[in-house]
């Protein structure tokens, strides 16, 4: 089965060894995805909705990179470090999921890999 690897262009992947997604058959999964950008910055810092926002497009960008989009996608986990800021996280995936509806978890986690990052989402999508 054909194996395609999607990339973001940080050097994290290459060094790390991950890519932002992996398509293999029909199934696309979408690696842990946190609210940096392509120079290392964080976007909306100390605001996790804004976080989750810009997640959930670069999530987006890394699916059509794929041939899928958000309306495929049928399971997402995230992990937020801060349980009493869900309201805000799930404002943002209803924002986006509110018709698609995928399978969900949303767990609590002690850190995320920088201090400054609140949320981080993993996806999973099926193409066809």
């Amino acid at each position: 089965m054909d194996r395609q690897l999607i990339s973001s262009g940080t050097v994290w992947e290459k060094k790390y060894g991950y890519s932002r997604a992996v398509k293999v058959g029909n199934m696309v999964f979408v690696s842990g995805t946190t609210a940096v950008d392509e120079n290392g910055d964080v976007v909306g810092l100390d605001d996790v909705y804004l976080q989750a926002v810009y997640i959930f497009k670069k999530i987006e960008k890394a699916l059509q990179q794929a041939g899928a989009s958000l309306q495929h996608v049928v399971r997402i986990r995230t992990f937020i470090t801060n349980m009493g800021q869900y309201p805000e996280v799930l404002k943002a995936q209803g924002e986006v999921f509110e018709h698609i509806r995928p399978a969900a978890t949303l767990v609590e986690v002690t850190a995320l890999i920088d201090d400054r990052l609140l949320v981080e989402i993993e996806a999973d999508a099926v193409v066809g």
